[in-house]
């Protein structure tokens, strides 16, 4: 079993030696406990030196939470040579109550509604050969009193004179590259300098990943003024038009619009790939078009999927400012978005991303920022577990951890320690109560 203290080693710069025991002891309870993850359940397995007193204070310092990512993920879980991409999207957590700091009414689409809770964005770096996201800057979304106000119903509008057709007399062209950034564009933005500082030269990004929510020209225009190209989805039903393509090249047309595109008849000249698996045929095309609403072509992919039994057809529009991006990438890149979501997942699941219960800004802070923690922690306990106990899960791992526990806890009563081969029959029985999987005969005792 690997020592976690040795592991933390490489945050020693950033936090002092006080709140290292603390975070220590803090993670040991937390791979071997079981039941609700908060500041009073982590204190009943801390055993001595781990009173709730101490939890209090750890989660009451201001930890610098992003450069503890940041140095854990380059000493324990970068690969060099692999591709990574960046990827964001919003966890909501459900929380009661009226005093949690920033706790408000948030659409969550687990419920498919607005809950009562927080807000959280998170942004991830997505390893393309690994086929795994590992968070990597958290904050917490605010709504402003503007935000607020606008959930409120529109108040009554008096009826206005309807306006003549045409264009306004004296109305200009609008840049459409110069947009206005929305509060939670500005948050993603600032967090997104804020990474590629404290990345510098070490990781290369090129592209952003966000999910449909994001597919406008606001949010394109915001990752090219990070330097980054976005990759997102529109709507089924957007506008899109084959840019205008001149019948003669003396002609002085201003034209910019072509022919709108059917979604029901594509035209082939656009097709890359067409497949057929259980009746269900999938064409793919890939073509650069236009929308009135963004500023620029756009690198658009249609996935066109077709029932030949009912001829029922669906379709995904997917896009990319980067104009010379395939569309196998476009599509894997898009795909890998969702590993954010098994993040989310595992953070609310095992390590009380849905169960803390602390007030304050800086409390719930360090609480949700230590959940994703040890996501990546898991992650990377996980890769050495799997060595001897192939397919094990987060359930596996935490068993191991508490069946250590356990042993520990008896053998300090025994009054000689067993003999090598007992002792290993014991770790062995212990360790493997709880799991999903069998265990390995390769446990050794530690």
């Amino acid at each position: 079993m690997p020592d976690i203290l040795s592991l933390l080693q490489c945050l020693l710069p950033q936090i002092n030696a006080t709140t290292m025991r603390q975070f220590n002891q803090i993670i040991l309870s937390m791979l071997a406990m079981s039941g609700r993850v908060t500041m009073l359940g982590i204190s009943r397995w801390a055993g001595v030196g781990g009173s709730y007193r101490t939890m209090l204070r750890f989660f009451h310092t201001v930890i610098p939470w992003a450069t503890l990512f940041w140095l854990f993920f380059r000493k324990h879980l970068f690969r060099a040579n692999e591709v990574y991409l960046l990827a964001g999207d919003e966890v909501v957590v459900s929380k009661s109550g009226k005093k949690t700091y920033g706790l408000d009414r948030f659409f969550s689409s687990l419920a498919s509604k607005p809950i009562l809770g927080l807000s959280f964005f998170t942004l991830s770096l997505v390893s393309v050969e690994q086929r795994h996201s590992f968070p990597i800057q958290i904050e917490q979304v605010i709504k402003s009193d503007v935000e607020k106000s606008s959930s409120l119903p529109p108040p009554e509008v008096k009826p206005q004179e309807k306006r003549k057709r045409g264009r306004p007399k004296g109305s200009k062209n609008k840049n459409k590259t110069e947009v206005i950034l929305t509060s939670e564009l500005l948050l993603i933005q600032k967090m997104i300098n804020s990474l590629l500082k404290l990345l510098g030269d070490f990781i290369p990004l090129t592209y952003l990943v966000l999910d449909g929510h994001f597919g406008n020209n606001n949010a394109l225009q915001m990752a090219r003024q990070v330097n980054l190209h976005i990759i997102s989805k529109l709507r089924s039903d957007s506008a899109l038009y084959i840019p205008y393509q001149k019948a003669d090249s003396n002609s002085r047309s201003r034209r910019k619009y072509g022919e709108k595109i059917d979604y029901c008849n594509i035209s082939n000249e656009y097709l890359c790939k067409s497949t057929i698996e259980d009746e269900i045929q999938t064409d793919i095309y890939q073509a650069t078009l236009l929308h009135k609403e963004f500023a620029q072509a756009l690198n658009v992919v249609i996935l066109v999927k077709t029932n030949l039994k009912t001829n029922a057809r669906s379709h995904v529009i997917l896009f990319s400012s980067d104009p010379n991006l395939s569309y196998e990438k476009i599509i894997d890149y898009y795909k890998l978005r969702f590993q954010i979501e098994f993040n989310f997942r595992d953070a609310k699941q095992f390590w009380g991303l849905e169960d803390f219960m602390n007030l304050s800004q800086t409390a719930v802070t360090n609480a949700v920022n230590l959940a994703f923690f040890m996501v990546n922690l898991s992650h990377h306990l996980l890769a050495d577990f799997r060595l001897l106990n192939p397919d094990s899960g987060i359930l596996d791992l935490k068993a191991h951890y508490r069946g250590f526990r356990y042993v520990r806890e008896i053998l300090k009563m025994l009054p000689e320690m067993p003999e090598p081969i007992l002792l290993t029959q014991i770790f062995a029985k212990l360790t493997s109560l709880g799991r999903i999987h069998n265990v390995s005969t390769g446990v050794e005792p530690s």
